[in-house]
């Protein structure tokens, strides 16, 4: 297979090499690739909402809480009860920033097409491409060359991307009801 035509912009350079396939600077021996696939990598925007609320409560409830017991105790000195009150309502509402910035990064940021390179071991690789059919072609390179020792692929380049797992959809969801020695399959 001729090799793909590198992408613009500025990414990493992906290649197979004696057996070896190299993203960038990390290497991925061949035999040792268990799947090779395209996705759409989206945000946890539910997640991130949930998420968000959850916090929201228990900040407004620490607060809440804590400007009680305040009042409590300002019977007995007025100004340490206003001090601390001060104290409570500032860090509540760096929390709920904290927060809300969080959350919107989550709800603002795009949908990722993705190539997805899983070892047999934990290790995956994420590369992704603003054209989805260099990553096809990618997927039937690499997979061309588990099958045929012989393959070499250099210079293509593929853009990486840097998101926090926790905020995004990542694999196949597989649901399993019941019972035991079960085996899943999963569903895009």
């Amino acid at each position: 297979m001729p090799p793909t035509p590198p992408p613009r912009g500025h990414g990493i350079e992906l290649r197979i090499s004696r057996r070896i396939l190299w993203v960038g600077g990390a290497a991925y021996p061949l035999e040792n690739i268990a799947r090779v696939y395209t996705f759409t990598l989206h945000p946890r925007r539910k997640d991130a909402t949930i998420r968000f609320l959850r916090n929201l409560a228990v900040v407004l409830a620490s607060a809440f809480a804590l400007t009680i017991l305040a009042g409590l105790t300002s019977l007995a000195n007025r100004d340490a009860a206003e001090t601390i009150l001060s104290f409570v309502w500032l860090g509540a509402a760096a929390a709920v920033v904290w927060s809300l910035v969080e959350w919107l990064a989550v709800l603002t940021a795009p949908a990722h097409y993705v190539l997805a390179v899983e070892t047999s071991g934990p290790s995956i690789a994420v590369v992704t491409s603003p054209d989805p059919g260099t990553l096809h072609r990618l997927v039937g390179q690499i997979t061309h060359a588990i099958d045929h020792p012989d393959t070499e692929l250099h210079g293509v380049r593929v853009d990486t991307i840097v998101i926090n797992p926790r905020n995004y959809h990542f694999g196949d969801n597989v649901n399993m009801y019941g019972g035991s020695n079960n085996v899943g399959m999963g569903t895009r």
